[in-house]
């Protein structure tokens, strides 16, 4: 499986660089989840603008994954780069009443921030 990672200070973006989602990418994408947990990654972001093909919503489901090690750390898991067949995939699987999806990066740096200048000015109360 072919990804990258690119870690920030607030967020870590990981940018799946594989042309399907697959049964045979999705656990090693999983288990990258659980590193980026296990080192202290509370806002992951996943970007998906490489991928053109998924042909199960089950393959999906590893996103579920990353949701909820983030929300249990209190962060963001955000998924971009949708393209039309794989948001369809996603309609059908209701993988979006949980994970957020936003169209670009740039999108999903600007509601971690957000989501950060929220937390520090409940705490400041």
């Amino acid at each position: 499986m072919k990804f990258s990672v690119d870690k920030h200070d607030k967020y870590v973006t990981l940018k799946l660089e594989e042309p399907k989602f697959t049964n045979d990418n999705a656990p090693g994408l999983k288990s990258e989840f659980y590193l980026l947990n296990a080192e202290g990654f509370q806002n992951i972001i996943v970007d998906l603008s490489h991928v053109t093909e998924c042909s199960d919503a089950q393959d999906l489901s590893c996103l579920l994954v990353g949701d909820r090690l983030c929300k249990s750390a209190g962060g963001l898991f955000i998924v971009t780069g949708i393209n039309d067949e794989l948001a369809s995939i996603i309609e059908l699987s209701n993988i979006f009443q949980s994970v957020t999806f936003v169209n670009t990066i740039d999108e999903a740096t600007d509601f971690i921030f957000m989501d950060e200048l929220e937390k520090e000015f409940r705490g400041a109360k």
